[in-house]
């Protein structure tokens, strides 16, 4: 073959495995390009035809679309938002050590946040170091945050913030500083008012309405976490009325609250404030996505107290109370857990002339019912001294109606406690039992009941000791062993069975369990 020969046909070889190199690449791109890009006639297809199908007819509407937009919000409520630092006056012995600790703050904010620890605002009016009266140099103390509830001067915060303070500061958006007087203060609900002398103050925040709100709902708050002044947060409303214990309900959030948030408010999606960020549930110091806010409602009452007569003033009875358990109420035969437990009447006090007795059950306030232990203390304080109310008791058995007129707390009173009723016991339960003589019974201020003197056996594991005074058994009181004795004769020995016991000076009711079960 010649070289001519040999080149054509090493060039038409070279063509075919070109075309089919070309044939393989054009297919592997064919079906990159189906499967990564659209056909030209799909392009062209409008939207909608490459939208999901519709959903079914019976489907249920969607309730959730977008997220909130806040901006009008901080614009309308944030000028009325204060920063408050409070100082406190100290010696030269003390100066070395706050500026230390400020130093220390300072490095942390540096080390963990990127950034130094904001400036507080610059001292004022500060008198040199052993001035007048020898109260020491000012020095900072703490910050917080607060609002504007009138046009006339009035804020409203913490009294945690305030408490402890010297001098009080209160910095409104604008710059301006003003020296603020404290009017009151109320621990029990972390409620304060100032009043700051001012002009031109922007507009005051509009209260809302705290019945209106709804789990789940937005809210946002405004304050002065870490000394960063009007700093805004957002979230929702995680539950209403969280008791935690204290005198009041609180609203509970997910909204980011720090130290120094608080006393600042927390605003609904209306722009009014319906809380007061008060507390954080943490384990660190730090937000971990739990905050309680004090309902705007209940804090308007304590501020409107203090501006007026600049304390709070609440209502007594003066008992001791205790829980409702489930097993109790269903031996007793309340039905369900729920009411207050009377374990001690005080001597001279509403409860003792209304004729309350150690063993009572409360379970209505002025018609309000008493679902927990908790509610009692709250109606009873929110009630105007002076005013006779209605008490539903429930009694070995049987409701009563009972009228009380509630004092004034933290009026002088007598603190001797009224005799309680004590635990039931008997010999098929592993008491041994006495009558008690007419000094125990005058000493208990007791007209009957049956002192424990050995116990064994079911009571035993029921909690009973000796010394222990039994005042009635299964709803029915009793007046002395013979009495016990009739009265546990008639109660089904297979049945746990309650008794009322005093011990010192509180009673409550126990359950002995027969050794059957």
């Amino acid at each position: 073959m010649s070289v001519s020969q040999q080149s054509a046909s090493s060039t038409s070889s070279v063509v075919r495995r070109t075309l089919v190199v070309g044939a393989v690449v054009s297919a592997v791109g064919l079906v990159l390009s189906s499967s990564l890009f659209p056909h030209a006639s799909q392009a062209q297809q409008p939207a909608a035809a490459l939208a999901p199908a519709p959903a079914p007819a019976n489907a249920p509407p969607v309730l959730v679309t977008g997220l909130p937009d806040f901006t009008q919000l901080v614009e309308k409520v944030g000028p009325a938002v204060v920063s408050i630092r409070t100082t406190q006056r100290v010696d030269s012995d003390d100066a070395g050590e706050t500026d230390e600790a400020e130093a220390q703050m300072r490095e942390f904010f540096r080390r963990f946040f990127g950034t130094p620890l904001p400036e507080s605002a610059p001292r004022r009016n500060t008198p040199p170091q052993g001035g007048p009266g020898g109260q020491g140099e000012e020095r900072p103390r703490g910050l917080g945050s607060g609002f504007i509830v009138s046009q006339d001067g009035y804020v409203l915060t913490n009294a945690h913030v305030v408490e402890g303070a010297d001098e009080v500061y209160v910095n409104l958006t604008d710059k301006r500083e003003f020296k603020a007087k404290v009017v009151g203060t109320d621990k029990r609900t972390d409620v304060a008012v100032l009043k700051i002398e001012a002009t031109k103050l922007p507009v005051p925040v509009r209260v809302g309405d705290v019945n209106r709100l709804k789990v789940g709902e937005w809210v946002m708050a405004i304050g002065t976490p870490f000394g960063l002044e009007n700093t805004v947060t957002a979230g929702i409303v995680s539950a209403k009325a969280r008791d935690t214990g204290e005198e009041i309900r609180f609203i509970q959030t997910d909204v980011a609250v720090n130290p120094g948030n608080s006393g600042g408010p927390l605003i609904n999606m209306r722009g009014e404030v319906v809380g007061i960020n008060s507390q954080i549930l943490s384990r660190s110091g730090g937000f971990m996505g739990i905050s309680l806010s004090i309902p705007i409602d209940d804090a308007m009452k304590v501020a409107d107290q203090l501006r007026t007569s600049g304390k709070v003033t609440r209502g007594r009875i003066g008992v001791s109370i205790a829980p409702v358990t489930k097993e109790v109420a269903e031996s007793i035969g309340l039905g369900k857990a729920m009411g207050a437990l009377v374990q001690g009447v005080e001597s001279g006090t509403p409860a003792d002339k209304a004729g309350l007795e150690a063993g009572d059950i409360i379970t209505q306030f002025n018609g309000t019912a008493i679902e927990n232990v908790a509610d009692l203390p709250r109606l009873v304080a929110a009630t105007k001294p002076g005013t006779t109310s209605t008490l539903k008791v429930f009694r070995r058995g049987a409701y009563k109606d009972l009228k009380v007129t509630v004092a004034e707390l933290d009026a002088p009173t007598s603190t001797a406690t009224k005799s309680a009723p004590a635990k039931l016991a008997a010999n098929a339960l592993g008491l041994s039992l006495v009558d008690l003589n007419a000094a125990q019974k005058r000493e208990l201020r007791q007209s009957g009941g049956v002192l424990v003197e050995k116990v064994q056996g079911p009571a035993a594991r029921a909690g009973l000791r000796p010394g222990d005074v039994i005042l009635s058994v299964a709803n029915v009181q009793v007046a002395d062993v013979k009495q016990f004795e009739a009265t546990l004769a008639k109660v089904d020995k297979a049945r746990p069975v309650s008794v009322l016991v005093r011990r010192g000076e509180w009673a409550q009711y126990v359950v002995i369990r027969p050794a059957a079960q």
